[in-house]
């Protein structure tokens, strides 16, 4: 669920202005988004800076005394024939065990960050992807 209607609106025409790219991300986008949405408690919202990043953010609805997301999965936008997505993770809510991420120091909302390069087709990354935001949906949720 997004947090208000202006959000999933601004999604929803990216998307549907995204035609193609040579790196075919938004397949990707598209399964990240469904497995934010189906979390119990989650709320997506989305910020948009075309020709830089589109940021797709998923956090949980009465976390106050907690982090504002769990997640945040930027498109990058610099050239949209190469778009390519960063899916990054507050440092201290997942276990990079195979050490695929790269540690970003304040790169998420100024704190110490995993970040995870997508830019291309690799479904084992995409699954491993996938298992940190399991992990850091269930991290939150305690």
């Amino acid at each position: 669920m997004f947090i208000d209607d202006k959000n999933k609106v601004e999604m929803e025409n990216m998307l549907q202005g995204w035609e193609s790219d040579s790196q075919n991300m938004k397949p990707a986008l598209i399964r990240l988004k469904e497995l934010m949405s189906s979390k119990e408690n989650t709320v997506l919202s989305f910020h948009s800076r075309p020709g830089v990043t589109y940021s797709l953010r998923a956090g949980l609805k009465g976390a106050e005394n907690k982090k504002p997301l769990f997640v945040m999965v930027d498109i990058i936008d610099d050239d949209p024939q190469n778009r390519w997505l960063s899916v990054c993770f507050y440092g201290d809510m997942i276990n990079d065990s195979e050490e695929r991420g790269d540690f970003v120091p304040g790169g998420l909302l100024g704190e110490d960050a995993l970040c995870f390069d997508y830019d291309s087709q690799d479904d084992g990354l995409l699954s491993y992807i996938e298992k940190r935001i399991d992990e850091a949906h269930a991290f939150m949720s305690s």
